[in-house]
């Protein structure tokens, strides 16, 4: 049997790859836990806490987040099941949709929004709760390519036919396919999508700025412009939550397979 070949070129590339990502973020780190003189210390993070306005901006797009989520989930899990159902061939100039928010730059797309919806006659930027919805309309439109994504990836790894032939022919209807089969198979996809896309809203800049919305984005931009260690902290803070969100979708994705295994499927 031949032994493996230490491939030194391959253990090269991976440590330089791991000091160019844990390296700025050891020293950001290690910045925020210096606001006093001389010595170690959490006040950078207690500031930031006991802050007012950071618990409103973040209060307001955490629910913003969940609201985005949720129609992102309402709006993309029945349309891939459709395309795969019954318009493969619409595929992809649905991807090719999907994708334009990479390709055209946010700030034009927020512009786009306050002349469309922002003048006569609709005037919905005249207060808070028009503005809000198109807020959550930006918002999904913005995480639109990881969502579609995640769940095409998802809808890949089950027989979208077959469960659906299946579950007509015990008398279920499209909602309840869609609600008892469907969405149960994409559970981990689903998962996924919406992790990106919660934390695509509150790392968000543009459209809490120009929409002049208390979102945590532009909450973070401005302690930024007028501070130096809490800036850290909030960059640590964010960093936390995206590796926590990845963590969840780890022990969702094993127990996910566990369970699989232990039921024989």
């Amino acid at each position: 049997m031949k032994k493996p070949r230490f491939d030194l070129w391959s253990v090269f590339w991976a440590v330089a790859a791991l000091l160019y990502f844990f390296v700025p973020l050891y020293g950001t780190f290690d910045f925020s836990l210096r606001m006093k003189k001389g010595e170690i210390s959490l006040q950078a993070y207690q500031l930031v806490f006991s802050d007012p306005q950071f618990l409103r901006s973040f209060q307001y797009s955490t629910i913003m987040g969940i609201i985005s989520v949720t129609i992102s989930i309402l709006i993309f899990v029945p349309t891939v099941y459709w395309l795969y159902l019954k318009l493969p061939k619409a595929r992809p100039f649905v991807e090719i949709v999907t994708i334009l928010p990479f390709v055209i730059p946010v700030i034009v797309y927020v512009y786009g929004i306050n002349t469309a919806f922002g003048g006569a006659p609709l005037r919905l930027t005249s207060n808070t709760f028009t503005t809000d919805i198109l807020m959550v309309g930006g918002y999904v439109v913005l995480s639109m390519p990881y969502m579609f994504r995640a769940i095409d990836v998802g809808m890949r790894t089950i027989d979208v036919r077959t469960l659906t032939e299946a579950a007509q022919s015990m008398g279920a209807g499209w909602a309840q396919i869609l609600f008892n089969v469907i969405f149960p198979n994409l559970r981990i996809a689903i998962l996924s999508g919406s992790l990106i896309c919660f934390a695509t809203v509150i790392g968000e800049l543009i459209l809490g700025d120009f929409l002049l919305r208390p979102a945590l984005g532009p909450y973070m931009a401005a302690v930024g412009r007028d501070k130096a260690f809490e800036p850290a902290a909030l960059a640590i803070i964010s960093y936390a939550l995206t590796w926590a969100s990845l963590g969840l979708i780890q022990a969702i994705s094993h127990g996910g397979t566990s369970q699989q295994q232990l039921t024989g499927r």
